[in-house]
């Protein structure tokens, strides 16, 4: 594409933009389709009651996905965004296979490996494309489109899983989605796709940011701003994926059945989702620090309130707070990386903190399983809660005042 044709913003780019936002919502629907029924299909499959066990697939997922995050970011720039994208979803085809044929445990943590790699390379290129295309005055508004088509795909998927799920059976016919999720999603990339690394130079010659030295330093520990959005991204995953492996068995201890079971999870990200058509834009015109205190303050407390209240409307309602926490903080992580460092080391930025981010994922199956096992299913809820709000307090004193 030359130079004197390339035009930034989402209204000029929406015909790739659009088929980016249809893309990403088939990555999400990938790890939808997981997020009701795996606590069942371990206990009914392969005999585990462990919680620890059962959220070993959460771990290998979320540390393959943490360290590809981090590479991909790296590859971003000399690789190709839509090479890393096709990568991705070829790794993705045997997914549901191995699940539908797993003989072993081994084999379903295997998938989650192969899970983790495949989103970690998918999803990253299609946040970075985004951003390519929308320049400056759009960022939050193509971050709240990408994470809402992922997330609102995410509980689409953890509905329909369970609702099949309820009605035919656990296996196979929930990872029959897969399988069209994944061909769809490869072919579109293939044939449609573009690559976007040409708009990110175009960028780099009116940005005003400033180049960082270390990337990886700055964004982890050094500077301000983006080490703060970094420890709250861990946080955020790192709830996430206690919400994830742990809450359905909660519900099932509240003797919620496996259909209410997939309304309740599945409420967290489609609120996620659709809320994040809203925050995105939010975060264009609004203080990116307030926005994530507040984000992570209320997450906390909807985590914290799963313990005390055990009726459907009540669960429902603080699937919804979640939901509404989690859509603040997380369209404004991305534009605040984006507004925070230099075109040219964009990718990479993002990369790093969605390395530390995704690690949360592992990090959070590791310790919420552990404290699970050793004190009892509240004692994780409980310190997990408290994580989540003590987020909120480093965002509070820690990051400046940062406007767009």
């Amino acid at each position: 594409m030359p130079h004197k044709n390339i035009r930034l913003g989402l209204k000029e780019n929406w015909k790739q933009f659009t088929l980016l936002v249809i893309v990403n919502a088939f990555v999400g629907g990938m790890v939808g389709l997981e997020r009701t029924i795996f606590p069942e299909f371990a206990s009914v499959k392969f005999g585990i009651s462990s919680y620890f066990a059962v959220l070993s697939f959460i771990m290998a997922f979320g540390f393959s996905k943490a360290i590809v995050n981090y590479f991909a970011g790296k590859l971003a720039n000399s690789f190709g965004r839509k090479n890393l994208l096709i990568l991705g979803w070829s790794i993705a085809l045997p997914i549901p296979f191995l699940l539908i044929y797993a003989e072993s445990w081994y084999i379903v943590v295997l998938s989650n490996v192969l899970l983790g790699i495949s989103q970690g390379l998918t999803w990253s290129s299609t946040v970075v494309m985004k951003i390519d295309l929308a320049g400056e005055k759009d960022r939050g508004l193509a971050m709240g489109l990408n994470e809402f088509a992922g997330y609102l795909s995410v509980g689409i998927f953890a509905w329909l899983t369970g609702y099949i799920a309820d009605r035919f059976g656990i296996i196979p016919y929930p990872f029959y989605l897969g399988i069209l999720l994944s061909v769809f999603g490869l072919l579109l990339s293939i044939f449609f796709v573009n690559d976007t690394r040409v708009f990110t130079r175009h960028e780099y010659k009116t940005s005003p940011s400033k180049t960082l030295g270390n990337i990886f330093w700055e964004t982890t520990f050094k500077n301000k701003t983006l080490s703060s959005v970094t420890q709250a991204g861990l946080v955020n995953n790192l709830n996430d994926g206690m919400i994830w492996g742990l809450l359905p068995i909660l519900l099932f201890q509240y003797r919620i059945n496996i259909a209410d079971i997939g309304i309740i999870t599945a409420t967290y990200p489609v609120v996620w989702g659709i809320g994040q058509l809203f925050t995105g834009k939010m975060s264009d015109h609004y203080s990116k620090k307030s926005m994530l205190f507040w984000g992570m303050f209320i997450q906390g407390l909807a985590i914290s309130g799963f313990l005390f209240l055990q009726k459907f409307g009540y669960l429902i309602s603080l699937s919804i707070i979640l939901g509404l926490g989690t859509a603040l903080v997380y369209p404004t992580f991305l534009s605040t990386i984006a507004a925070a460092t230099s075109p040219l080391q964009r990718a990479e930025s993002i990369g790093t903190f969605r390395l530390w981010r995704d690690l949360g994922y592992a990090i959070g199956a590791f310790v919420s399983g552990a404290l699970s096992d050793i004190w009892g299913l509240p004692s994780a809820v409980t310190f997990i809660g408290i994580l989540t709000i003590l987020s909120a307090v480093v965002i509070k004193f820690r990051m400046p005042n940062t406007f767009p």
